[in-house]
């Protein structure tokens, strides 16, 4: 997976990158791999997402672990974990779009065109009330279904797929489904499959791809294993706006100074002004999430001016050396 692609990128300026400082993501020593890592991990059915997320700190003997997008115990996919350093990241993961696979069980015969008008119904900004039982308070609010789909139907079962807004309640959706064809529904199961960046593939591991790959690590000194079932952190940023700057900015980001034009070399087409950006080294790093104050025209065109108001630095101080001169 790669974390920066050059064919996304708009060209401001070019400068070599000092091998010196800094690491690849992939590339990183062991111990800062695992400290800035993060899980793309099928959670199964049953436990909670909690109890999920305990148990990957206990396996890695990471001090700390926290997860993306909490799944009801009964529903299982896609849940990124983040271990140690890159646990408060995960908060820039939470409001992803998400999606689901689920099988929809009728109470009652309905024609597979009724099931299909219900589904062409439900589409764009919808009202939903939270369940009883959900963690938040059960006041109306409106959630966004970006994409839907019936897929197969067998017997009184419909298995469809949905694309969503987080915090959007799929048991409640084909609850109302049932209700407007007048037999009723339950969710009978359902399985995420993507919450942003993260997705159902080659990366999705399960908890005991972790055990053994931490056990070989631990035993044999062995992490390739490792490797392949913890991600960069930089994952939970593939999809924002990015921003890459010079070596020389990096430092002076992690002491606190808010980036300036002349220390950005590229930008991705999506950089928008008032719209968060990501801001990376030219090796892949994330250093920092902000607001940029400009616009992709504007950062391309001008020489002077703050660029990016910070938010969150992520980047260590000590990896990249002051090249800035205090006044």
């Amino acid at each position: 997976m790669s974390i920066l692609s050059d064919s996304d990128l708009l060209v401001k300026d070019e400068e070599e990158t000092n091998p010196n400082y800094g690491y690849e993501p992939y590339k990183r020593p062991i111990s800062l791999y695992i400290d800035f890592g993060v899980i793309n991990l099928d959670k199964p059915r049953g436990p909670t997402s909690h109890v999920v997320t305990s148990w990957v700190k206990k396996i890695t003997g990471a001090t700390k672990a926290g997860h993306a997008g909490t799944l009801d115990p009964q529903v299982s996919g896609v849940l990124p974990v983040g271990i140690n350093k890159s646990t408060p990241a995960l908060r820039y993961a939470l409001h992803s779009p998400k999606e689901y696979v689920g099988v929809m069980r009728l109470h009652g015969e309905v024609s597979i065109e009724s099931l299909e008008k219900v589904f062409s119904i439900f589409k764009g900004r919808i009202y939903q009330r939270p369940p009883k039982k959900s963690a938040v308070r059960r006041k109306l609010r409106t959630r966004e279904i970006y994409d839907r789909k019936l897929l197969e139907v067998s017997g009184r079962d419909g298995l469809f797929k949905l694309k969503c807004e987080s915090g959007f309640y799929v048991r409640r959706l084909v609850h109302d489904m049932g209700l407007i064809l007048g037999v009723e529904a339950h969710l009978a199961e359902l399985r995420r499959t993507a919450t942003g960046p993260f997705k159902e593939d080659e990366s999705l591991v399960t908890l005991h791809d972790v055990d053994l790959a931490f056990t070989l690590w631990r035993k044999k000194n062995d992490d390739s294993l490792i490797r392949r079932v913890v991600l960069p952190f930089e994952t939970i940023f593939l999809e924002f706006p990015k921003v890459v700057i010079r070596d020389s900015a990096v430092s002076a980001i992690t002491h606190g100074a808010q980036l300036a034009v002349p220390g950005i070399l590229k930008l991705t087409k999506d950089v928008e002004k008032g719209k968060k950006v990501a801001i990376f080294t030219q090796k892949g790093e994330i250093v920092a999430v902000g607001t940029a104050n400009m616009s992709k025209e504007e950062i391309l065109s001008s020489e002077k001016g703050i660029a990016v108001t910070l938010e969150r630095v992520f980047m260590p101080r000590d990896l990249y050396p002051r090249m800035w001169k205090k006044k």
